[in-house]
């Protein structure tokens, strides 16, 4: 049996308040592409299928065309709800959709009751367990210690554990957690569902499936083997800029898990991080190439440039974020002494200020003269009075 685990697509996303929709729906559609490609027989998606609980009526129709679109490739495909979706909105047809071949599993009782799917090896049990939320789920277990999310997850699993062992053969297990290990652990663009870095779930909690195919870690992630985590098929900030994309290709033999193969999907969009000064990078013929890109600028002007925003933009359009880090502050500036205040002059009193503010730096010769133009102007006007 092929298994293609994705997750994290987060339909109705922005990145820095620019509509992702275009870009995902090519990356989804190259999702498609690869599922027929390879014959998957079932694509599951480890929750955060949606970015927000209350979905847009876009949003909800390009979950419903790609949907449509794995199906028609014969697939069977399994979705979970993860912490930003809403699973009542992600459940709706969930009934409806269980007939055409799409399973859609958002409620928390529902972990230990499998969707088994055969090949020519037997029976492969698919687990899906919705997104747990200790505070919402306690009354449902009422007499269970549901603290953490750790103490969710380990439940859920003791509950799959115990109904495999009634049922026999392979298992998949679809979860959407923190798990101890990932690597660069977690990115802007993820929500955080853990308390003080203490409620992560140990690898050790999946023992005893024959695949964990895990959600709300960005990145591609390998825990163990049988444990992966496969990110976010979009960049989504620019902490992911050099992280791969794609899915994992699962094959599941006789004997339990086979080859795992990782699946780029395109990037649609490169992004990239420009450090310089402003100048630096209007004027560096080798950056030619990051034109087109996303782009994180970190300028390291000592003064703040004016308009740099607009500037950039004029050679990389899709500049969109800005982040200022002076290359040099004066350590030893500190506020002007109220004593030494009152022997100052108007201009001095300014150019202080300014080299206060811009790390040492005074204002400059054209700014001086502003600066004189400006005090005599005041003096003029009182005068006049």
């Amino acid at each position: 049996m092929k298994i293609l685990h994705t997750s994290d697509w987060h339909i109705g996303r922005t990145f820095h308040q620019h509509s992702t929709a275009e870009a995902l729906a090519s990356v989804l559609d190259a999702l498609v592409e690869a599922v027929h490609e390879h014959a998957v027989d079932v694509v599951v998606v480890a929750g955060d299928v949606f970015d927000s609980s209350t979905p847009s009526a876009a949003a909800v129709e390009e979950l419903d065309r790609v949907l449509v679109a794995l199906r028609d490739t014969g697939a069977r495909v399994i979705v979970t709800s993860g912490n930003h979706d809403s699973p009542a909105r992600l459940g709706a047809k969930a009934a409806f959709l269980h007939e055409a071949g799409v399973h859609i599993v958002t409620r928390p009782q529902d972990h230990a009751t499998p969707i088994t799917v055969e090949d020519q090896h037997g029976p492969v049990h698919f687990y899906g367990i919705a997104y747990l939320e200790p505070a919402l789920i306690r009354h449902v277990w009422p007499d269970q210690r549901l603290a953490h999310q750790a103490d969710a997850i380990g439940f859920a699993l003791d509950n799959i554990r115990a109904d495999l062992a009634t049922r026999g053969g392979r298992s998949v297990v679809l979860a959407h957690t923190f798990v101890s290990g990932a690597e660069g652990e977690s990115c802007e663009s993820e929500r955080g569902i853990t308390a003080g870095g203490l409620d992560r779930v140990p690898v050790p909690v999946f023992d005893g499936v024959t695949y964990a195919a895990l959600g709300h870690i960005h990145g591609r992630n390998t825990l163990a083997p049988h444990v992966r985590y496969s990110g976010a098929p979009l960049h989504l900030s620019f902490s992911e800029q050099d992280k791969p994309r794609g899915a994992w290709l699962v094959t599941l033999d006789a004997d339990g898990l086979g080859p795992v193969e990782w699946l780029d999907l395109p990037v649609p969009r490169a992004l990239t991080t420009l450090t310089g000064t402003l100048d630096e990078l209007l004027s560096d013929p080798g950056l030619t190439d990051r034109e087109s890109h996303w782009v994180r600028a970190i300028l390291t002007d000592v003064a703040r440039p004016d308009d740099p925003m607009r500037r950039l933009q004029g050679r990389f359009p899709h500049c969109a974020l800005l982040e200022f880090r002076p290359s040099h502050v004066d350590a030893s500036a500190s506020p002007i002494d109220p004593r030494r205040l009152a022997t100052l002059t108007d201009q001095q009193v300014m150019a202080e200020f300014l080299a206060f503010v811009r790390g040492g730096e005074g204002p400059t010769e054209a700014e001086a003269q502003i600066l004189d133009d400006l005090v005599g102007h005041v003096a003029g006007t009182e005068a006049a009075r």
